[in-house]
């Protein structure tokens, strides 16, 4: 597994690789018949292409720091609350690790420490939730875009999918009311390396808490707030959703939401 100096001596040498509107609903308000999800996918692949169209790679608006909003509401899942995450927490994470791995030549095995020891990106960004709140903060981590260059991705690599510790076992206060799962997200390569894509563990100058994400978590920032996996545990980088959970690319796109949750 690769040490940080590996890493910044990767990426060193690697350098970078090139680098309207939300439609649907929340599924339980849908009726998700066959024909509707046909439509709102061709809806979705133009939703993309328009905004890419227009916005490029440009950055998604920063604030200053006098703008970070007094109560930055934690959506979600606030505390995973299994055996194996709350040894985490009570060791402050000192065990933890992020695996990357898939469609890469050199796997990676790194603990919260050793992220932080990485060169880092910082930013002050507004969060828009499906549900129709905003609050904006600031997130400091790891540009995703370092992560994956050290990891070597193979040609056919497609997209980065983000495995998370919490499972919304059906309570409707952890937003899995419809039915039970692991929490997963993913983004293509584009988004991924953007810029402002980071694997954040840090908010408003302090290490995430729990309810926030800890200890890591994506900010992709010209997405929707579900898009902002919390409790990342892995990234997986593959060519294809199929045989990934319900084959759409995350915890609610298979349930129905955009998976190109663009803003």
């Amino acid at each position: 597994m690769a040490k940080v100096k590996d890493i910044t001596r990767r990426v060193a040498i690697l350098g970078g690789l090139g680098g309207a509107g939300y439609l649907i609903a929340k599924a339980d308000s849908l009726t998700m018949g066959s024909g509707f999800q046909n439509v709102a996918r061709v809806v979705e692949d133009w939703t993309m292409s328009a905004q890419r169209g227009l916005m490029g790679d440009r950055l998604a608006r920063e604030y200053r720091a006098s703008d970070i909003s007094p109560f930055f509401k934690p959506n979600g899942t606030y505390d995973p609350g299994t055996d194996e995450y709350n040894g985490h927490v009570a060791q402050n994470f000192a065990n933890w690790r992020l695996r990357i791995f898939g469609l890469v030549d050199k796997p990676l095995s790194l603990s919260l420490a050793e992220l932080r020891r990485l060169p880092r990106r910082t930013q002050i960004t507004r969060h828009d939730c499906v549900e129709g709140w905003s609050a904006i903060g600031m997130w400091t981590g790891v540009p995703m875009s370092l992560l994956l260059q050290a990891a070597s991705l193979k040609i056919n690599a497609r997209y980065a999918v983000l495995r998370c510790a919490d499972n919304l076992t059906g309570e409707p206060a952890k937003g899995g009311e419809q039915s039970p799962g692991q929490y997963y997200e993913s983004i293509d390569l584009r988004d991924a390396f953007h810029p402002q894509t980071i694997m954040a563990y840090a908010m408003n100058g302090k290490p995430l808490d729990v309810a926030h994400g800890a200890p890591l978590r994506l900010r992709v920032e010209r997405q929707l707030g579900y898009k902002q996996a919390k409790y990342v545990e892995s990234i997986e980088i593959t060519d294809s959703f199929s045989g990934i959970a319900g084959g759409r690319g995350g915890y609610w796109e298979d349930r129905g939401y955009e998976w190109y949750a663009g803003i």
